[in-house]
């Protein structure tokens, strides 16, 4: 019998710290599930995915490039990083420990491809050159990969927002796979990839996941948190 494509190990009772320095290793994906409103905007946006139409529980994908000389595990990835005074947008390195808040992120999962030390090796240079060309995070991006959610049939063609040199989170980490020959979700434009497509891809690796689902009271109170700026706008819209 030949084995499964996917094994998935799930657990509850470690801190994020604890599941990262278990599971995160060179040349996994790591996916997170945030509590920013643009995360919840994401979260929500993703149930067009799901038969019963669920929030998914991840809004950002990045690459783990492994540990480095000071000790610690390093990322690179597209994000949205705002610091007082201090804003970076695009293709970026940081710690991996920025996701060591549990607050922040409730949920984790590391996915491990397997991938040789040489295909590694080509996704750190590939990511590398993003970062050193000031690769841009688009967020007119997004508002095009989320059409896409509502109108699947122009999924496959380009994504009408796409911008030269710019990547979101889950596009960026599916273009450094292709590199290595791994293509996460086949059948899909690059620049419409979603985190929660990348969980749920087909391509053969151990998945762990780090599970915290959100009890009924604290859903309803991250959908009011996402509601409330959409009937805002909804309104302003009427009046004209």
């Amino acid at each position: 019998m030949a084995p499964p494509a996917t094994v998935e190990t799930v657990v509850s009772d470690l801190s994020n710290r604890e599941f990262l320095e278990r599971y995160a290793r060179a040349g996994c994906i790591g996916l997170v599930g945030g509590a920013t409103a643009i995360d919840l905007a994401i979260r929500r946006a993703e149930r067009h995915l799901d038969d019963d139409d669920r929030w998914s529980l991840w809004s950002h994908a990045f690459f783990i490039q492994g540990v480095r000389a000071d000790g610690h595990h390093w990322v690179i990835e597209s994000d949205l990083d705002i610091h007082r005074k201090h804003v970076r947008l695009g293709a970026q390195e940081n710690r991996l420990n920025k996701y060591h808040d549990e607050k922040m992120y409730c949920n984790i999962a590391v996915l491990d491809f397997g991938l040789t030390d040489a295909q590694v090796a080509t996704l750190v240079r590939a990511g590398l050159d993003m970062v050193a060309e000031h690769g841009k995070y688009s967020i007119r991006e997004i508002f095009g990969a989320l059409i896409g959610l509502k109108r699947q049939q122009i999924r496959g063609k380009e994504n009408p927002l796409a911008r030269e040199q710019s990547q979101f989170c889950s596009a960026f980490v599916r273009h450094l796979f292709m590199q290595a020959g791994v293509d996460l979700v086949p059948g899909v434009a690059g620049k419409h990839t979603t985190p929660e497509e990348i969980i749920r891809t087909a391509a053969p690796h151990k998945r762990y996941v780090l599970s915290r689902h959100e009890s009924q009271g604290k859903m309803a109170a991250l959908r009011a948190k996402v509601k409330a700026p959409l009937e805002k706008l909804r309104a302003r819209r009427r009046k004209k």
